[in-house]
């Protein structure tokens, strides 16, 4: 160790992602991280941290860390498979996390169901809930962003977009937001279990619907198009296609969440780059990139596992042990970016890694985007003259993002 960092305080004193400071100004915390070392012990957590970029991408490209929850050190006991309920069936037995090979295959033969003539169906289905969504707030002086608007939108995302028929819309709606947190490390094993019984209750209904669909004629939604993939695709199954639909569910519930509130906040404290921003679908999905950049909203990171003892970037490892990757310590390093403390729609990202990198990649990504950006055209088609009602207060209850308790806006009408 140097000896300038001998003589710097414990990690633990000038980096903690549950203090006000940090809520108030991440920035600070997560420069003070990464200067400390490519991987960082953080007792709190029991897990290492991972804070340079190249050593990251190289994690996400050639896997030499397990992606499988089981394999943490302190995860329950793996179930046998004659115990296995829906959720192992599907998070275990045609896990897109473990199995890489599987995985590939499967991120191969889905292709078609991410191409731009999908995302723009998804637009044209998700469309018409949105724009009900800003009518049912009518013409008020002021509302609250995430109550009227952004706490609905990854439900009405999701059930469109893979094809949920309404009926079921009142069950899916109590289970399918918790299902992120069936496999978090942080959280206790109460809420854990929880959130694995909501998990079974929403594959027992994603079964049901694809019985259903076997027997109608074909749709254009994601369902439909995975069905048409199984029956042209040897080694593609129906578990996979209950894997591929919760793993959307995954990445467009919570994400999507806090995505709407920072999109907003963002712009509204960057006006002058709202035009650039909506230029198009492609203008925004740079921009996005640069609104979450800019936020530095995160507080955790892509938990892997350490699959035996190992070096890996210097230091030992036990098996079973987390390593945390940070991508986020980087967003407001002047070493990394130009001006990082200013807010520039139109930055170039090259490569991109907001979504992962290699073939880790979110395959719900491009989704995503379209509908957070069909949002915003909408809500700054409604207002032209929003602004916020205020600097809104932080949620000290998330656990895993700096988040908001509300985000009043004033209409200005």
């Amino acid at each position: 160790m140097s000896q300038s960092l001998e003589n710097l305080p414990p990690i633990e004193e000038v980096y903690d992602p549950t203090s006000i400071a940090y809520q108030e100004n991440p920035i600070p915390q997560c420069l003070a991280l990464a200067s400390r070392g490519p991987l960082v012990w953080y007792e709190p957590w029991q897990a290492w941290i991972m804070t340079r970029m190249p050593d990251i991408m190289d994690c996400w490209k050639n896997e030499p860390l397990s992606s499988d929850f089981y394999d943490w050190e302190f995860a329950p006991i793996r179930p046998p498979a004659d115990q296995w309920s829906n959720f192992e069936r599907a998070m275990i037995g045609h896990s897109l996390l473990a199995d890489h090979d599987h995985h590939r295959l499967v991120r191969r033969v889905t292709a078609p169901a991410f191409s731009r003539n999908v995302v723009d169906e998804i637009q044209r289905r998700i469309e018409p809930d949105i724009k009900k969504l800003l009518d049912d707030i009518g013409t008020p002086e002021q509302f609250d962003y995430i109550d009227k608007v952004a706490q609905h939108i990854p439900f009405i995302s999701i059930t469109r977009m893979i094809g949920i028929p309404e009926k079921y819309w009142p069950l899916f709606k109590t289970v399918v937001l918790t299902f992120t947190e069936a496999w978090n490390p942080t959280i206790s094993d109460q809420r854990r279990a929880k959130a694995r019984e909501d998990s079974n209750q929403a594959i027992d209904i994603i079964l049901e619907v694809i019985a259903e669909r076997r027997q109608s004629e074909q749709q254009n939604d994601f369902l439909s198009i995975l069905l048409k993939v199984e029956a042209e695709n040897e080694g593609f199954e129906e578990w996979d296609i209950v894997t591929l639909v919760l793993a959307l569910i995954g990445a467009g519930a919570d994400t999507t969440l806090l995505a709407q509130q920072w999109t907003v906040y963002a712009l509204l404290k960057n006006p002058d780059q709202i035009p650039a921003a909506l230029e198009s679908p492609e203008a925004f999905s740079n921009a996005f990139s640069e609104v979450m950049r800019w936020s530095t909203n995160s507080k955790m990171g892509f938990a892997r596992y350490a699959p035996e003892d190992m070096e890996l970037l210097g230091q030992q490892l036990s098996k079973g042990q987390m390593v945390l990757m940070m991508p986020h310590l980087k967003d407001h390093d002047p070493a990394y970016y130009d001006n990082p403390s200013q807010m520039d729609v139109k930055r170039e990202f090259n490569p991109d890694v907001l979504f992962g990198y290699g073939p880790r990649y979110c395959i719900g990504a491009a989704l995503a985007k379209r509908q957070i950006y069909l949002t915003m055209t909408e809500l700054f088609k409604r207002f032209p003259k929003l602004s916020l009602a205020g600097e809104p207060e932080r949620n000290q209850a998330d656990h895993n993002s700096v988040s908001f308790t509300q985000l009043m806006v004033n209409t200005n009408l």
